[in-house]
């Protein structure tokens, strides 16, 4: 009754809401600091951003948006439908996005995110929509860290 497309999402409940139930508070956590205070400018500022305690937030979220998105690249949900309702996947995978080849290259992980860049990059105005939200976040720490400082 249901065909394909039912099995095939079914079969993706189990591992989400595995991943979601363990890491719900630890998730928030590390989405803040991602969106946030994650705003590499290089690939040696990156590494040294997720160097420490941060390693484990960097991979949680990255972890689970290219799982997010291989529901996508395997069928189980309509792309469009995926961007529309998660707006935070431009964000977060352009703040990689610069510096993935080198992060795939040191990893020795060819396909490093490659779920997560396919469903962004198949975004008609992805390059935009990355550059407009990563200039508002990079915006929004700089005036963070104004108001601390004074």
């Amino acid at each position: 009754m249901y065909g394909a497309r039912s099995w095939q999402f079914a079969s993706w409940q189990l591992p989400v809401s595995f991943k979601f139930s363990v890491s719900v508070s630890i998730g928030r956590s590390a989405r803040a600091w991602f969106l946030s205070e994650f705003n590499p400018e290089t690939f040696e500022e990156l590494i040294g951003l997720i160097g420490n305690e941060r390693n484990a937030s960097f991979r949680m979220v990255l972890g689970y948006w290219d799982m997010a998105a291989s529901m996508v690249t395997t069928g189980a949900i309509d792309g469009d439908a995926f961007r529309a309702a998660h707006g935070e996947v431009f964000l977060t995978f352009a703040k990689v996005y610069p510096f993935l080849e080198q992060l795939r290259a040191a990893a020795s992980e060819p396909d490093y995110c490659k779920h997560l860049e396919a469903v962004v990059l198949a975004a008609p105005d992805a390059a935009a929509i990355m550059t407009r939200r990563r200039a508002a976040a990079i915006g929004a720490a700089q005036a963070r860290f104004q108001q601390g400082s004074n």
